[in-house]
């Protein structure tokens, strides 16, 4: 083997950065091998075509922790990020649209052409799902209460417990209905007007391969709304650069700590020796020692391929196997000559600096949902579109624009035994299809294109079954059960493995929060400072 490091980590994501910044800051020897030739995992911003640059898969800014971004003095290095001046538009089937955002008077006048009940209950409605977020913000850089280990646990569960005792009654029934219910359920409880409800209904098929209509998506709605950008809740933002911007400058400030990064170190095994996560085998046959490994991809990836199962416990091996992974994503960037013009509104303005979410209905993204799990994909899916060049000039050559192409649903084992390679180009023609009936002229406007299917999700990025995620968050898989009840807590079943990705709490999106949140249960565990409760 090759010299020994304090932590080993697999995987020079976002996450997987944070995690060796925290424990390279307090004085261990920390090692990051990478698979790709580039840091930052799904965090990236390569050029697709002449002149033309963007985000490759995550593609914008809100969830990432304020603490993190102090603690690694982000801003420091150039970390920028642009609000969006509206959060969404979404043009409507019958040549209308809605905007959402800008503040609560402008969103409630907007409510007001489809509901004028909408409009006034809609600052309750903040108001309840601004309570439910605060509790996750809360909880997002705690370590969850891991089940069996005791009085920690009891005392872990109880500490963290009070925020939700401290709750008034309808503010716990809330909770239950964020936690439990199917979004639609949810927003019929508050609206009427099928706008509106597809505007807060969007955001809980992003990255779910499920209907608005299943039980627990109402949670995933609320996920997407607990993050901040420059101190205002619940806004979403451009990293200026590209989402690779971030990654960039918190490689270079863990560098600037003495973490060690290689690049095209792709892992073949974690070694196991009496029990205890001794190092890591490349592919190429190199080894290293470290007295931990930590973990920096999803569950499948590390239990189903990265190791022997006869080095897992039996349960663990099996539950693993269960895990539900796959979130039914299609991913493209669009090089383009000039802006779309939709047929609501085509005329350069803010909407073109949100989120343009083509899923009118709840409905729509039900039957996009049924049609994917009968055929495969969806013909008319649920795309949401963001033109960072309109707020970022850097991106694309002057007068010409890129746009992110986020669409759901779309099978992460298409039936049949056919094959994502086979079929990816026909998919993405169809989500061409899908804006230019919003926007004609939308693809004659194209310059240059990439696309990532599901399996090409999986093959540039490590996500199993194109997971953005790296797991469902479905209630069974939050909180002290991510990814296994037993090993919430950021601890492997073997000892001296660790996991650090969105595959544990809190879960997907660019938080940073896995990152920390291992880094400190690693540092506990070394004895370098005492939880709390002690």
């Amino acid at each position: 083997m090759t010299k020994a490091y304090d932590a080993l980590i697999i995987g020079a994501g976002h996450n997987g950065l944070v995690c060796a910044f925290y424990l390279a800051k307090a004085g261990l020897k920390v090692r990051i091998v990478e698979a790709r030739d580039v840091v930052g995992g799904a965090a990236v911003t390569e050029e697709f075509a002449p002149g033309f640059r963007n985000s490759v898969a995550s593609y914008t800014v809100s969830l990432l922790q304020p603490k993190v971004i102090a603690d690694m003095k982000l801003a420091d290095h150039g970390y920028r990020v642009i609000e969006r001046p509206i959060s969404n538009f979404l043009p409507q089937e019958d040549g209308g649209y809605l905007k959402l955002g800008g503040g609560l008077e402008r969103t409630q006048a907007e409510f007001r052409k489809f509901s004028a009940r909408d409009a006034e209950v809609l600052p309750q409605y903040y108001d309840a799902l601004e309570n439910v977020a605060e509790l996750l913000r809360d909880l997002a850089l705690r370590v969850p209460p891991n089940v069996g280990e005791g009085m920690r646990t009891l005392l872990d569960g109880a500490r963290q417990g009070r925020r939700f005792a401290g709750l008034s009654l309808e503010q716990q029934r809330d909770v239950l209905d964020l936690f439990t219910k199917s979004a639609r359920t949810m927003l019929d409880s508050w609206f009427e007007s099928e706008a509106v409800k597809a505007a807060f209904g969007f955001d809980a098929v992003v990255g779910n391969y499920a209907s608005p209509d299943t039980p627990g998506s109402a949670y995933v709605l609320l996920h997407h709304v607990f993050g901040e950008v420059n101190g205002k809740k619940g806004a979403w933002g451009h990293s200026v650069g590209g989402m690779g911007k971030i990654t960039e400058i918190m490689a270079k400030v863990c560098r600037d700590h003495g973490v060690e990064i290689s690049l095209e170190s792709p892992v073949a095994k974690v070694l196991v020796d009496g029990g205890k996560a001794v190092g890591v085998k490349l592919v190429g046959g190199e080894e290293i020692a470290a007295a931990r490994v930590i973990a920096n991809v999803g569950p499948k990836l590390l239990y189903e391929r990265m190791m022997d199962a006869g080095d897992l416990p039996a349960d663990f091996e099996r539950r693993i196997k269960g895990f539900k992974a796959g979130s039914g994503t299609f991913r493209m960037n669009v090089a383009l000559s000039e802006l779309p013009k939709f047929t609501c509104l085509p005329e350069p303005g803010e909407h073109h600096q949100s989120g343009i979410i083509l899923a009118p209905t709840l409905d729509y993204m039900d039957r996009a949902f049924l049609d994917a799990k009968r055929d495969g994909w969806s013909k008319e899916p649920i795309v949401e579109m963001l033109i960072p060049s309109t707020v970022d000039d850097s991106l694309a050559p002057e007068r010409c624009h890129v746009a992110s192409l986020f669409c759901q649903q779309f099978a992460p084992e298409l039936p049949g035994g056919r094959d994502w390679d086979d079929e990816e180009e026909a998919a993405a023609d169809c989500i061409i299809d899908t804006v230019e009936k919003h926007a004609p002229g939308f693809r004659a406007s194209i310059v240059g294109q990439t696309r990532l299917s599901p399996k090409g999700l999986e093959r540039k990025f490590g996500l199993v079954g194109g997971d953005i995620m790296h797991g469902n968050m479905s209630l069974d898989q939050l909180w002290s059960a991510r990814p296994v009840l037993g090993n919430g807590g950021y601890r492997g079943p073997v000892k001296g493995l660790y996991m650090c990705g969105a595959g544990t709490h809190p879960g997907g999106g660019v938080t940073g929060a896995p990152g920390h949140n291992a880094a400190q249960v690693i540092l506990r565990d070394r004895g370098l400072f005492a939880p709390r409760w002690r």
